[in-house]
């Protein structure tokens, strides 16, 4: 289709929409839908993450009452424009899957009128049976509060007040100002905690950060030691700072962890590292702020912010417990504890569990000529192959040479829920192709496979692994650097589908009366919820008062629980996920605490 007629249906298409925006017409609003397309709503028609799908749903949310009016006519979005001047301009698109969607895509801008703010959104259209072009998808998005935008570049020569101030003068003042009076509380240093510091503090917003290790990064430095990222650098970039065009692809834990330390300084981050909070953090509803006790140093402090942030990571390791544990002679211990295979060299190992820890612990011993790797495999596991992800996703999500920023807008504008339908209905079967031959002989050497998050919900786990990432107890996902080859080759064995019964005092007993005999035990069995974490922390009153009463996995409409978003108690809030779910959702949850301070929400 020639870009004159790619503009042409666009521009009469949005012009029509704005009108109807503009004047409150909820009816023929969502008469530009097709009957079952979606509408992503990031906090333009309300303080939260909302997707609704199908017609007669967009219709109810929209007509939903605020101050009197529908919400369609109280937030009054208008000004809309064709965004021509990047990579989302108007271009033809089509979609994965079997039913092989194709249309119109591009990004426009528009104003929202309550509250006064800036946004941009982001269509999919095709044409229905009577030829007339409707939204697949409509993502609406809200980028900034009229009057408090990002500042970029104005401060040109790095020198204050008439250049009586120098740069070094006008950060410790900063800091000074954060530690006596913190908005934002923010606990964790890893890379969510920081890249939302980093965003707070360009809206203007005091941020303190509190991390237990000794130096930020140390969450990635301390991890076992041939562990590198398992997507991409571009796609695993920091906010406001990608990483030097000569990084591995795949970047070692410690240079990230380096990276991570040399961020906080160049984002002029206050943290206080080695601290902790020592008790039940109060949050009064008269003041609206915390009381919280931190343990900074060798000093007890008390801080009373207005807003707690949760940035703790995954969550705990997830150690289970079988009798004879404490009998067994040889090493044992999780993963996360995993610091040396050359110590082991010639010695037996056995590693439980097969998702990614398992797959490069178990690479780490082979090369460095353990006598025996044996990899317990409890149940199923999702493989697919860094190759395959290469050529499906990374590539075609996070091209070279396209700005970040550009690629982030356009990746989360397609709701989740419709992600994981395209890929039931097809989507996954060319990356199955794809590894087709890495599939068939891992089965032959009785490595057991699913696409399944649990018997019978379809063939979607590829899809939650690049949305979710998320570890469950059952079902594992493996990105597949290599182990799949030793395991082929019968250099790592594998001892499938039966549940361990026992240890002794020289190996494992499973259920079935077989054994294993093993000089060390890895267990590499994953992480508990991030709700667990959070009730030691907070207690059960706070947590019980979560709404819903879980961290990460999909709410009803498709969007991630609590992350980023309101979390069903006053000023407390989460921040977790992959480096581009921080990178892109910091905004958010930027523009909420900004607009409460502002009064606006």
């Amino acid at each position: 289709m020639a870009s004159e007629d790619l503009h042409t249906i666009s521009t009469d298409w949005l012009k029509s929409l704005e009108v109807a925006s503009s004047t409150g017409d909820i009816v023929s609003f969502v008469s530009h839908f097709l009957s079952d397309g979606w509408l992503r709503d990031l906090l333009c028609f309300s303080w939260d993450h909302r997707t609704v799908s199908r017609v007669e749903n967009i219709r109810g949310f929209l007509s939903e009452v605020v101050d009197g009016k529908s919400r369609l006519e109280h937030s009054s979005l208008c000004d809309f424009k064709i965004d021509d001047h990047t990579i989302n301009a108007p271009s033809s698109f089509k979609l994965p899957g079997s039913q092989g969607i194709e249309g119109v895509q591009g990004a426009f801008t528009f104003s929202i009128t309550n509250p006064s703010a800036l946004g941009r959104g982001f269509f999919r259209l095709t044409q229905d049976a009577d030829g007339k072009w409707k939204a697949l998808t409509l993502f609406t998005n809200m980028q900034d509060l009229v009057g408090y935008e990002e500042p970029f570049g104005i401060n040109l020569h790095g020198l204050y007040e008439d250049r009586k101030i120098t740069w070094e003068e006008n950060v410790n003042a900063k800091f000074r100002a954060i530690e006596a009076d913190p908005t934002v509380l923010i606990v964790g240093g890893g890379q969510s905690g920081l890249m939302c510091a980093a965003r707070l503090r360009m809206l203007g917003i005091r941020a303190l950060i509190i991390e237990k290790d000794a130096r930020v990064g140390d969450c990635w430095r301390q991890r076992y030691p041939n562990l590198t990222l398992h997507t991409p650098a571009r796609q695993s970039s920091m906010l406001y700072s990608p990483y030097p065009t000569n990084f591995p692809k795949y970047i070692p834990k410690g240079k990230l962890a380096d990276f991570l330390e040399s961020y906080a300084v160049n984002q002029e981050l206050c943290i206080w590292l080695s601290s902790t909070i020592t008790s039940t953090p109060i949050y009064d509803s008269l003041s609206a702020k915390w009381t919280i006790e931190v343990q900074h140093g060798d000093q007890k402090v008390t801080l009373n912010p207005k807003h707690l942030v949760l940035a703790t990571g995954s969550g705990n390791p997830h150690i289970p417990t079988w009798d004879g544990m404490d009998g067994f002679q040889g090493a044992l211990y999780h993963s996360d504890f995993y610091k040396d295979a050359e110590q082991f060299r010639g010695q037996r190992v056995v590693v439980v569990g097969a998702g990614n820890a398992s797959g490069d612990i178990c690479q780490d011993f082979v090369a460095h000529g353990a006598a025996e790797v044996t990899l317990v495999q409890r149940s199923a596991t999702c493989v697919a192959s860094s190759t395959a992800m290469e050529q499906t996703r990374f590539k075609q999500t996070y091209p070279d040479g396209t700005p970040i920023e550009e690629l982030d807008f356009r990746s989360n504008s397609m709701p989740i829920a419709f992600s994981l339908q395209l890929v039931k209905s097809g989507g996954i079967q060319h990356m199955k192709m794809l590894d087709k031959e890495l599939h068939d002989d891992l089965r032959k050497a009785g490595f057991n496979l699913t696409w399944e998050t649990s018997p019978g919900s379809g063939e979607d786990l590829v899809r939650l692994y690049l949305f979710l990432r998320r570890v469950t107890f059952k079902h594992y996902t493996v990105l597949d650097t290599g182990c799949g080859k030793l395991i082929i080759e019968g250099r790592v064995r594998v001892k499938q589908g039966q549940d361990i019964s026992h240890f002794n005092k020289d190996g494992i007993t499973f259920k079935d009366g077989s054994k294993l005999s093993a000089d060390v035990i890895i267990l590499a069995t994953g992480i508990e919820p991030i709700i667990k974490t959070t009730r030691a922390l907070l207690g059960n009153e706070i947590t019980d008062r979560l709404l819903p009463p879980e961290v990460w996995g999909l709410d009803s409409e498709g969007e991630i629980n609590q992350a980023y978003r309101p979390s069903g108690y006053p000023g407390l809030w989460f921040a977790a996920g992959p480096f581009g779910t921080a990178r892109f959702f910091s905004k958010h949850l930027g523009l909420q605490i900004l607009a409460r301070e502002l009064g606006m929400a």
